[in-house]
């Protein structure tokens, strides 16, 4: 069990005297509605079985000691309780800090250290919600710890909330959400402007979700997502001056058309399409699943990437080489970029006899045009977050 070698682990570096805690909260990917979810819209996300892993015990003091066996050469990085500010922004510890932090804005007050050893399978800056998922795992943690009155939905939100405010990450509240809230078999289909939601079975006879990932490491912070971000609520403003409306996500495809020309700058026009028009895909996607319309739903997947490359600009060569090898295979029901872009992976649905040769042929072309590997997971859809002992 990997739990029990991130235990011993733990005993390792930190000691094995005092209570204890074993916890793991999913990585998340999201099989469509992709950059809705600050727009207002709707996205689909699912958690997985793949994540991360902690291992924590509270402290008599204030000091914080933190270990990651995915950066073990920067060895045990001590903080304290208060005073917490961002360090540097390759210091991975500025995601359990912040949701420290974030406890004590909501008037929750970590008074006591503790110390906290992760262990993450999901690859690092894969777009996958490595950042989202050690966010609401370190949430988890403290309420167990602490005893704080909060639901897993409040884990989310504050999650979301010490990205933006500590980490300066402008994300929506689709990566914590799916986490915090993951059930097995299911996605969440979620309308990011009310936070209302519904479970929604993902049944996939003889089809399975392969993930590929491109191996391109991107930042949130300093790529273009706060860009993206911006260029939406610039089309929104001018879209308000024409139709009285709230976010992108309350317009049809037929209402954008109608009043597009009131967006005066090209680019911007074409992100709010792309937001329009991808939750509309959404809402539809989710119908199609219910009526068992796999075909559907892998064509919408299609038009997603496209309209992300395309309208959204974010997608890149490494994505695009991924998604369009994917393409060519028999047996592919739908492939597309999922997570922020600018990297990070694809999420496709392949039938089951094609999924050894979808690895293969994709891979094989992936290496001969990027120059180097992409690697594959083929991944089940899990629960929330919890304590495993």
């Amino acid at each position: 069990m990997v739990w029990e070698k991130v235990l011993e682990k733990f005993q390792e570096i930190f000691g094995s005297e005092g209570e204890i805690g074993v916890y793991f909260a999913p990585g998340r990917v999201n099989m469509i509605g992709e950059h809705t979810d600050y727009n207002g819209g709707h996205v689909f996300p699912c958690a997985l079985t793949i994540g991360t892993y902690g291992v924590a015990r509270k402290r008599a003091d204030k000091k914080l000691r933190f270990y990651s066996m995915n950066f073990e050469k920067l060895g045990v990085i001590e903080s304290l309780v208060e005073g917490l500010k961002p360090e540097k922004e390759a210091d991975w510890t500025n995601y359990p800090k912040g949701v420290i932090w974030a406890f004590g804005e909501k008037g929750m007050k970590v008074e006591q250290g503790m110390d906290l050893l992760l262990f993450g399978n999901i690859p690092n800056g894969s777009g996958l919600s490595s950042s989202a998922s050690v966010e609401v795992l370190t949430g988890f943690i403290l309420r167990d710890l602490f005893g704080f009155q909060v639901t897993n939905q409040d884990l989310a939100l504050i999650g979301q909330y010490s990205e933006n405010k500590f980490n300066g990450v402008n994300c929506g509240i689709m990566d914590q959400f799916a986490i915090a809230m993951g059930k097995k078999g299911h996605a969440i289909f979620l309308d990011t402007a009310t936070l209302n939601y519904e479970y929604a079975p993902i049944k996939l006879e003889h089809a399975k979700i392969v993930i590929s990932c491109s191996n391109k490491k991107r930042g949130l912070g300093d790529s273009k997502y706060n860009e993206r971000r911006a260029e939406c609520e610039r089309a929104l403003a001018q879209l308000q001056e024409a139709v009285k409306i709230d976010s992108l996500g309350e317009l049809t495809w037929d209402a954008f058309e109608q009043y597009k020309d009131a967006i005066k700058d090209e680019i911007c026009r074409k992100r709010a399409k792309h937001a329009v028009y991808e939750n509309q895909r959404t809402i539809q996607a989710v119908k199609d699943l219910k009526n068992n319309d796999l075909t559907d739903f892998g064509q919408l997947m299609n038009e997603s990437h496209v309209s992300l490359r395309d309208d959204y600009e974010v997608t890149g060569v490494e994505l695009d080489t991924l998604v369009e090898e994917a393409w060519k295979i028999d047996g592919v029901i739908g492939s597309r970029m999922t997570g922020a872009g600018f990297g990070g992976c694809t999420v496709s649905i392949v039938k089951d006899e094609a999924v050894d040769l979808f690895i293969e042929k994709v891979g094989s072309a992936y290496r001969d045009k990027i120059g180097y590997a992409a690697d594959f997971y083929v991944v089940e859809i899990g629960d929330g977050p919890v304590k495993l002992a």
